[in-house]
């Protein structure tokens, strides 16, 4: 007996229900950017180290991919609703202890619990989309997550800055906290009132694989740590963590086969990467991260730390990309059905072209004009991200069984967060190491604008040649638990009542 999930009911309160989702994961994915303009305030208001500053970072980061995975499947297991809940309580409660942190070894302990929670939100909400939405409504609600993961990455360090900028520097670090209380109480509220519940019934069988989790768990670990740290932790031994993670993943891979053959629930259902536009997507979306987040990271410093722009000054820079990357994110959301990955194409080239556009400003208009001559390059890349994680988040979730959605929705935003850590260390790495052995800033930035370029392009390159395979081989329709919409077949006739 398999996991049985209901079919969406023809109910105007699912697009509320998406509403309570998308903002939730708006809350939680703020949160892995706004922080950066802060530390700054973090040092003056709480005396906080660099080791700490980095901790409140990268913590969140760290706690927030390893929870995706193991958070996604408990979902599928024992109902979306009521982890999604959970997580959001947690991550409320965990947001308001930061804020009212008394010191800097307190906060990185709230930090780490932050993102634990944040991680057991994110796939829960491709789950809900799952089961709440079918056809056209799926790739429209996909659409509209994949706006809010992009925007909510850019706007970060806007929003840092205008709270600090309100509250002065010596506080202003506790109300990038703050804000998320109303939002998360207003949130939980409203998901206990909407959220629909969906009857979940499992085999004896079905059991949560520890072991799993366990492997898993150290791989990312053991892949993720010397990603977060590389700035502090100034040693080469650090990278031998990498041969480590690859072994602790190579082993969780045949545990998952041996789970499988021995017809035992896997942690993540390896049937998954059988689908090209799930593997290909992942790889995308990893890749893509490394790349256009990290623009924010080196351009923000840039910005604050060698040109001397304060952090609402710094944050309104990346308005435009922003703005745009909303709008890109609309029209991506209604275009994918018609045009697939021809739209992650040109999301792709626009992204690429935008930051090139950076690259040239930024050696034409030396000094605080440069704010000025990027905005418009900004916009280029802005509408190219909007047309890159919408579209691309559809087409890699849209197939997956509902009974698989919320590890599979783990897998892919485990993917970005390693792809995000992967990227401030590379460009990092490239912008510090130019910025102290050359001393020349401007060519320290455009080194690493120049490094997060060659990311996205090798996500393009993925793009491209995933196209070429459409044409020549398109992906079979599934049959079966593998539905041909791309959901299982999970029976009809289950009513969806709303919370209470």
């Amino acid at each position: 007996m398999t996991t049985v999930q209901a079919r969406p009911a023809p109910d105007d309160r699912r697009w509320k229900a998406l509403a309570v989702c998308l903002t939730a994961g708006f809350i939680s994915l703020l949160d892995t950017s706004i922080v950066n303009v802060a530390l700054p305030s973090m040092e003056r208001g709480l005396g906080a180290s660099e080791a700490a500053q980095s901790w409140v970072v990268s913590g969140y980061a760290l706690t927030f991919g390893l929870a995706l995975v193991p958070a996604g499947r408990l979902g599928d297991m024992h109902g979306r609703r009521q982890a999604f809940l959970f997580g959001l309580a947690v991550f409320t409660l965990a947001s308001a202890a930061c804020g009212l942190a008394p010191g800097p070894s307190w906060l990185v302990v709230f930090r780490l619990v932050q993102g634990t929670a944040a991680g057991m939100v994110a796939p829960q909400t491709s789950g809900l989309i799952q089961q709440m939405f079918q056809g056209d409504e799926r790739a429209k609600a996909f659409g509209l997550l994949g706006s809010v993961i992009g925007i909510s990455t850019a706007v970060g360090p806007l929003a840092g800055g205008l709270l600090i900028d309100a509250v002065g520097t010596d506080d202003g670090w506790r109300w990038v906290f703050f804000v998320n209380l109303p939002i998360g109480v207003a949130a939980f509220a409203a998901g206990l009132r909407l959220l629909p519940r969906f009857p979940v019934r499992t085999a004896k069988r079905e059991t949560f694989d520890l072991f799993g989790v366990l492997l898993l768990g150290s791989g990312v670990l053991a892949l993720m740590l010397p990603l977060v740290q590389e700035q502090q932790w100034t040693g080469r031994e650090k990278w031998a963590l990498f041969p480590v993670a690859g072994l602790l993943l190579a082993a969780f891979w045949g545990w998952e086969r041996r789970q499988g053959r021995l017809g035992r629930a896997p942690l993540v259902d390896l049937g998954l990467f059988s689908l090209r536009s799930f593997t290909l997507g992942a790889l995308i979306s990893l890749t893509y991260f490394a790349g256009f987040t990290t623009v924010f990271f080196v351009y923000t410093l840039f910005l604050q730390n060698t040109v001397g722009y304060s952090a609402l000054a710094a944050g309104l820079t990346v308005l435009p990309f922003a703005a745009a990357s909303a709008v890109g994110a609309a029209v991506g959301g209604r275009l994918v059905v018609r045009y697939g990955r021809k739209l992650v194409v040109i999301g792709l080239s626009g992204v690429a072209l935008g930051l090139l556009g950076v690259i040239v400003a930024v050696e034409l208009v030396p000094g605080r004009g440069v704010g000025w001559a990027t905005a418009l390059p900004m916009l280029v890349g802005g509408i190219g991200s909007g047309l890159t994680v919408s579209p691309n988040t559809t087409l890699t979730l849209t197939r997956v069984p509902v009974r698989r959605a919320g590890a599979a929705g783990g897998v892919l935003q485990t993917g970005q967060r390693v792809g995000s850590a992967a990227g401030i260390a590379v460009v990092g790495a490239v912008y510090f190491a130019h910025l102290t052995h050359q001393g020349r800033s401007t060519t320290a930035i455009q080194l690493g604008l120049l490094t997060a370029v060659g990311l996205i392009m090798i996500a393009l390159v993925l793009a491209v040649a995933d196209l070429r395979e459409r044409h020549v081989h398109p992906e079979p329709e599934r049959t079966g638990e593998w539905g041909p919409s791309g959901a299982e077949e999970d029976g009809a006739g289950e009513t969806v009542r709303s919370g209470s």
